[in-house]
Order: structure tokens, then sequence, then C-alpha cells
């Protein structure tokens, strides 16, 4: 036999010989035992055994899922991805917040910057707010003037629009504020995560006492 032809040809006797040695054993319907070489008629859509020629199980087929357990099963699946995406996004914001601080104090120096520039924001709000304050009680003592008449359509204008640019900067003042409360949050969070990463469990220092210029 030519050499081409000898290696396909062993191929095929080797595939048949490990084809044999594997049997696919259920019971049927009547309860009655069934089984052959390739997967019985029986035992579609049944649970079904493969045995080796020792009769050993080498693995078990259970029955196809119900609709129910089909539900159950695509459910489990997503919250497994729903977690594993969860942990590498946890695993993300760990490496990160490790990268940014060396120490606790560096945490401690980032609250207080953020802290200062909102301080600088609410203080640039308020003094906004009072030239406008001024600028409307100059409008509402020249609408005394006007008590009993109608008021000139400039003036009023004017009196809508300053009450107007009045509530904008009082909202932007009181979210400026509760801009506070999310970064005390923030980097209260930062810290005990921090101390978690890395076993730091001993709380920062209290801040020094200002020096007295006067040296008492």
């Amino acid at each position: 036999m030519p050499k081409r032809l000898l290696f396909p040809l062993l191929l095929l006797i080797a595939s048949s010989a490990q084809a044999a040695s594997e049997f696919y054993c259920c019971q049927d319907a009547g309860g009655r035992r069934v089984c052959a070489d390739t997967l019985p008629e029986q035992c579609r859509g049944r649970p079904y055994r493969i045995l080796d020629s020792a009769g050993n199980v080498t693995k078990e087929v259970g029955p196809p899922l119900t609709a129910e357990e089909k539900a159950a099963q695509a459910a489990a699946n997503l919250r497994k991805k729903q977690q594993e995406e969860a942990a590498r996004e946890q695993q993300r914001k760990d490496q990160a917040l490790l990268e940014t601080y060396a120490t606790m104090q560096d945490i401690d120096m980032s609250q207080r910057k953020a802290e200062n520039d909102v301080n600088l924001a609410i203080a640039a709000t308020q003094a906004k707010i009072d030239s406008v304050t001024a600028k409307r009680k100059k409008l509402l003592d020249e609408a005394e003037f006007y008590r009993k008449k109608k008021l000139p359509a400039e003036l009023d204008k004017n009196l809508r629009a300053v009450e107007h640019e009045l509530k904008v900067e009082q909202e932007l003042l009181d979210f400026k504020k509760h801009d506070f409360e999310t970064i005390r949050a923030k980097y209260d969070a930062d810290r005990r995560r921090y101390r978690e990463l890395t076993g730091n469990h001993r709380p920062a220092p209290p801040p020094a006492p200002p020096s007295d210029s006067r040296g008492r």
C-alpha cells in the first residue's frame, strides 16, 4: 500500500476503535436499560451515561433543561458576569487609589485642597450675591416712586432680570455648600479603602495646634 494512504487509514482505524470503546446507556420511557456504541434514539431527550470499554462511567449527561431551569441558569450566568465586572471595576479603582496616594497624609492634603477650592468658589459666589443684592435694592428704591403707578418697562425688565440672577446665584451657592458633604464622604471612603488595602489601621494624627507668634 502506498505510504501516502497508510497514515489516513491508520487514523480511521484508531478513530473507529476509540468510538467502539465508548457506550451510551440510559433508561427508556419503560424503565429498561438501553445501551449502544452511539446514542440510542430512546436516549434522546433523557439523561444518559457514557461508559468506557471497562464499564466505567466517563461522563453523565442530564436531561434537557426546562424553560424555568433555562431562565434560572441565564439569571445565574448574568449575576456571575455582573459580579466579575464589579470585581474588575473595584480592582481598577483600588489600583488607581494606591497610585494616587503614597500615604494617608496624602489623602488629608488632597481633601484640604479640594475644600479650599470650594471655599474660594463659595466666596466668589457670595460676593456676586452681595453685588446683585445691592443692585436689587437700588432698583426697588427706584420702584418706590411708582408705588401707585405702573412701573416703566425698562425698570420692570431690570427688576425681573435681577431677581432671576439672584435666584441663580443663590442656587449655585447652595450647590457649592453641598460640595463639602460630597468631598467629606469621598475622602472618608478613600481612607477606609486605603486602610483595607495597606493594612494601615492607625488613625491619622491630629493636626498640630497653630503656633503663637507672641511666644506664649
